[in-house]
């Protein structure tokens, strides 16, 4: 049996028009990430998670295309699908990783929605209570 060349990632593609979204598969489980083209650069305004049981990453941008709020603030997307073993709950602590990093960005604030990832409250310590 062949070994995945990463672990969590099984496939990805990136910066895609926001009309390429009727390509992806539903279902599919993973992190994806909105993004405003402004010359050569593509800037973050969110980052996602889509867990597939319900409404994959094709639903979850879909219904970004449709929202009155969200819809003109981006013009393509990145996904990363994740491997059938990664849990919805691994993918949601990656989500969250992501959008603590991206919370006090000025390009992400468009949307206003990145919050702290509840998950790091239970492991936050100043660093200078670090010990080894």
């Amino acid at each position: 049996m062949p070994v995945a060349p990463l672990s969590f990632i099984k496939r990805f593609d990136e910066f895609r028009p926001k009309d390429d979204r009727k390509h992806i598969p539903k279902n599919t489980r993973g992190i994806y990430v909105l993004l405003n083209q402004e010359g050569n650069a593509f800037n973050v305004v969110y980052v996602g998670m889509a867990g597939g049981d319900k409404a994959g990453i094709h639903g979850r941008l879909n219904s970004h295309a449709r929202s009155e709020r969200k819809k003109e603030k981006w013009s393509h997307f990145s996904i990363f699908e994740m491997h059938d073993n990664i849990t919805r709950e691994t993918i949601q602590e990656l989500e969250g990783l992501f959008r603590h990093i991206y919370r006090k960005d000025s390009q992400s604030l468009k949307l206003g929605i990145h919050k702290k990832f509840k998950g790091f409250r239970q492991i936050h310590k100043d660093l200078s209570n670090w010990k080894r």
